[in-house]
């Protein structure tokens, strides 16, 4: 049986603190939250499914959202239409990033947040990020364009950071000239 999650909304105080590194392997509790987000973020991308439990679509949860600080990051990427790629990682580090910086045309969006936010976040087109699997085993990504753009969304939740802080209030929006989006 499916239940939504609980998601904090962005007022709350844990959103904007510093998540703690996990101890490896994951309890058996830690495992069943990653489950059971794997599986909400997978329902809330297929429609039949967002539309029957109410579900914003989102490709990524970091624990803070839920409660819970610790720095364990799940994102649920649809490659091809009804094909998804899950990736966990506990402890995560951005290793290496391009020069390059991207934004979102239409700007990025949270689980967290439930308005309309305006504006471009700059976020590096290409990303190295390592940390460990459930299991304690080490793992090290390359990621590029919107799977780069939502690991260092996530990681930023691991840091008390929302995606709104990152968009200039000066100046909102880019150019294509000033940076690609995607």
């Amino acid at each position: 049986m499916f239940k939504p999650l609980k998601i904090l909304d962005e007022k709350h105080k844990v959103l904007r603190q510093k998540s703690k590194e996990v101890k490896l392997p994951l309890s058996k509790e830690d495992k069943e939250t990653i489950n059971q987000i794997i599986k909400h973020l997978k329902y809330s991308q297929i429609e039949k499914y967002a539309e029957k439990y109410d579900l914003r679509p989102g490709m990524g949860l970091a624990f803070p959202q839920l409660g819970q600080l610790k720095r364990i990051i799940v994102i649920v990427y649809e490659y091809e239409e009804g094909k998804f790629q899950n990736y966990v990682i506990v402890n995560p580090k951005i290793i290496s990033h391009s020069e390059e910086m991207v934004a979102l045309e239409t700007g990025e969006g949270c689980l967290s947040v439930n308005r309309e936010v305006e504006g471009h976040v700059p976020r590096y087109a290409r990303i190295t990020i390592t940390g460990y699997d459930p299991d304690g085993n080490k793992v090290s990504f390359r990621a590029r364009e919107d799977l780069s753009v939502a690991f260092q969304h996530e990681v930023d939740h691991l840091d008390g950071i929302l995606f709104f802080d990152k968009i200039d209030k000066n100046k909102p929006f880019f150019d294509e000239n000033e940076i690609r989006l995607i």
